[in-house]
């Protein structure tokens, strides 16, 4: 069986990963430009969402829990994990007493999510012999289970090890019988994992897509204190998180714009005022060195929830998209549903509760 992945972010090489151990012959192909995970940081920790989405949240809580299992698979394959660090988060609000509500929640939910471990409140003073340069003020949440992810090393990591074909074009693909032809070769089965460019794979064929573009902005600095690798990530109220990494890297964002479409274009102008306000969390931010600025775009459908599952009036077509900024927290999940999907093997999540026709239709059926 020929199988062909188009997309290699977070679904499509999660995907391919899994799909790898079935001796599948597997073709991955991504263009390149825009990838919400290659240009992504991400903080692991859904146990204080208030989103009312049940399906949502277990999507979220057990792909939360899915990364021991990743990180175990690839270490088991001789492959880094250094992609993934369960650090911990510090939770900070406005108003402190928002806390009590959110401390409620998570550990009411840590009877089925025990990743969660130690959940308690802390002062700024405790908070700093944690972290040494934090400089918040008042109190936080600490969550032990909470991690970070390097969305670039996460996919390289996982392409690296399922060692299949790679080709960086941007493709179309065309029904011939019951197979597909994608860049002159002939596929039994693909796997649509575009993210927010759904809609221009489909689109052709006649199909109409409930997926938008969201831009995405962060910028990685490099600050002096280089005993950064243990640090908790940080979570303060508004648009930015505040992501440590190993050396003295620190990543602060994202921005979640939704008018710029498929614009890549850096925005300083944002970028710095998020370094100003960040700086009151991490004081280092002030005099540090800027390493990098990263865009990409992400995939919202118009009810932010996430679908995945098999095309039924496309024969052999899997898709996935809508991930939004959840998408480091659920789609390894996804993308090892979808191998065992095609495969036939069992899922751990039930793909029913994320119908893609709810977002994928037919144009003479609407």
């Amino acid at each position: 069986m020929r199988v062909a992945i188009i997309g290699a972010g977070i679904v499509g090489s999660t995907c391919a990963y899994y799909l790898s151990k079935e001796k599948i012959n597997i073709t991955v192909f991504d263009h390149g430009e825009g990838q919400a995970t290659k240009a992504s940081a991400g903080i692991i920790c859904p146990w204080f969402s208030k989103r009312r989405n049940k399906a949502w949240y277990k999507m979220a809580r057990l792909g939360a829990d899915f990364y021991s299992k990743l990180v175990e698979d690839l270490e088991n394959d001789g492959y880094a994990s250094d992609f993934y660090k369960k650090t911990g988060v510090f939770l900070l609000k406005n108003d402190e007493s928002k806390l009590e509500d959110l401390y409620d929640i998570a550990k009411a939910r840590r009877e089925e999510s025990t990743l969660i471990g130690d959940l308690k409140f802390l002062s700024a003073h405790e908070a700093r012999e944690r972290m040494a340069d934090f400089s918040g003020a008042g109190r936080l949440i600490f969550a032990e289970g909470a991690a970070r992810v390097d969305g670039q090393k996460l996919v390289d990591n996982l392409l690296a090890a399922a060692k299949v074909n790679r080709i960086s074009k941007k493709v179309d693909i065309k029904k011939l019988g019951h197979a597909y032809e994608i860049d002159g070769q002939i596929f039994d089965k693909v796997i649509l994992a575009t993210g927010a460019w759904l809609g221009q794979i489909l689109e052709p064929l006649g199909y109409e897509v409930d997926v938008r573009p969201q831009k995405g902005q962060l910028r990685d600095y490099i600050i002096a204190d280089k005993n950064t690798g243990d640090y908790p990530v940080i979570m303060p109220e508004g648009e930015f998180d505040i992501i440590p990494f190993s050396d003295g890297r620190v990543s602060v964002g994202a921005s979640h714009e939704n008018e710029m479409a498929y614009d890549l274009s850096v925005d300083n102008d944002l970028l710095d005022s998020y370094r100003r306000e960040s700086e009151q969390y991490l004081l280092s931010l002030k005099n540090a060195k800027i390493a990098k600025a990263r865009v990409g775009i992400r995939a919202y459908t118009s009810d932010y929830s996430p679908f995945y599952g098999q095309l039924e009036t496309l024969e052999n077509v899997y898709v996935a998209s809508g991930l939004g900024s959840s998408g480091l927290t659920t789609g390894t999940i996804i993308g090892y549903d979808l191998a065992m999907l095609l495969s036939g093997n069992e899922t751990i999540l039930n793909p029913s509760d994320y119908p893609v026709d709810r977002y994928v239709k037919k144009k003479d059926s609407l």
